[in-house]
């Protein structure tokens, strides 16, 4: 049985298989301290890690030690409070004098500070984003763009000479050595006997000793020659294009910008969708993704606009779902993409363009979606959209609607809309 050990060193010089360890020994109170930190710290701040707690009584681990056994008595000097057998009470905190720090006492009297360590930026979002993955992926049809990935396919003889294969290269020079010099080596040996005969023979055959002698030199000479390594050696790793099948997906981001919408709306829609958009490019290679702000006329636009840029006066939602069935009629055909959708609003909208809004999904979008979300952002009572929404809830199971009413609610409504689904 062979046993393989991995020490490799991560960045700050431990062993990242200890690190791993770790995080699986502990996960389920490290996923707790990054779901607290989802709330705690802005969806766009991804650029580093987080700090996570870790209570010490949680990673203490049990010592073994021989105690000294017996009946023990101690005598501590100027006690002029205490006889033998009374009960000393527990201090109490709160900086009322008598005691130093701020907090409770513990149960026993003791107490420790929690382990805090680092994780990285990557280990953030995978914890983040684990359980999490798009409803209904199909892979609808392999991408006519074909993409290919190198892969190796042996040695070749000709090259670039970053391609070259050292160790390949150095077993041909050995072989190609061995093959032209083993006969000459052996003949070499048998020469150099025939000289050591010949010297120790009484009388000394002069003759037959110079010839041997210029034999044995021509014959080093011949060894000497052979180069070490020769262009005939060298080998080049050689590498093939294969073609690999790539289905293709485009994720719509529909959000109502209208004068209704206010700045503390309009945040809690923007990390959503920041926290949607890093979700798609997480777990997704090949995501297109289309940003559609709308107020009485929709508008496609960039990443920076859609979340900065600002808009005034009424809100007619239809304007952007008519301008989405154009760009997936344009660019996205059905048979080629796997289409989602996600739209956020606080529910204001005209009264009569609410039906409109149902018969386009309808008609035109949830048969081409293979998943549509709707996120309300509001706190008071759900108006004519909703509930308009509500019978398409019923109806179709690729359309799925929320209500949020607080930045706190982001996070909890993500995982109930893209969290996996059992088997």
């Amino acid at each position: 049985m062979a046993q393989f050990i991995d020490r490799r060193l991560n960045g700050k010089n431990k062993s990242a298989v200890n690190r791993q360890r770790f995080l699986r020994r502990h996960k389920e109170q490290i996923k707790e301290s990054v779901a607290d930190a989802v709330n705690r710290r802005s969806i766009t701040n991804t650029d580093s890690g987080e700090d996570v707690s870790i209570p010490h009584r949680d990673i203490k681990e049990p010592s073994f030690h021989q105690g000294k056994g017996g009946k023990r008595e101690r005598v501590h000097p100027g006690n002029d409070q205490f006889i033998k057998g009374d009960k000393i009470e527990r201090p109490k905190g709160g900086g009322q004098g008598k005691g130093a720090g701020e907090g409770d006492a513990s149960k026993d009297g003791e107490g420790e500070d929690e382990f805090v360590f680092q994780i990285s930026k990557d280990e953030y979002l995978d914890l983040l984003f684990e359980d999490l993955e798009l409803p209904n992926l199909e892979k609808n049809q392999v991408n006519k763009v074909t993409e290919w990935k190198s892969h190796r396919a042996g040695f070749q003889t000709a090259g670039i000479p970053s391609n070259i294969a050292i160790v390949r290269s150095l077993q041909q020079s050995l072989a190609r050595r061995t093959a032209m010099t083993a006969g000459k080596k052996r003949l070499l040996a048998e020469l150099e006997q025939e000289l050591e005969l010949i010297q120790n023979t009484e009388p000394a055959q002069l003759l037959e000793e110079k010839r041997v002698k210029q034999e044995i030199e021509e014959l080093r000479n011949k060894l000497k020659s052979v180069p070490f390594i020769d262009t005939f050696d060298l080998r080049f790793k050689n590498y093939e294009r294969r073609p690999i099948p790539s289905s293709q997906a485009v994720m719509f981001c529909l959000m109502d910008v209208s004068g209704s919408m206010d700045q503390a709306t309009k945040d809690i829609a923007k990390r959503f969708y920041v926290l949607l958009y890093l979700f798609l490019n997480r777990t997704y290679e090949n995501v297109d993704v289309v940003f559609i702000r709308h107020h009485t006329q929709a508008k496609e636009v960039d990443e920076h606009e859609f979340f900065y840029s600002q808009e005034t006066g009424g809100t007619i939602v239809s304007s952007a779902l008519k301008l989405m069935n154009e760009i997936v009629a344009d660019r996205y055909p059905s048979g080629e993409w796997n289409i989602y959708a996600a739209q956020a609003s606080d529910g204001d909208n005209w009264a009569d363009d609410s039906p409109r809004c149902k018969e386009l999904l309808v008609n035109k979008l949830l048969p081409t979606c293979q998943y549509y979300s709707y996120i309300e952002i509001t706190r008071r009572s759900h108006q004519t959209l909703w509930h308009e929404y509500e019978k398409l809830e019923q109806q179709f199971s690729n359309f799925a609607m929320k209500n949020i009413r607080t930045v706190d609610d982001i996070f909890p409504v993500f995982r109930e809309l893209f969290q996996k689904e059992s088997a």
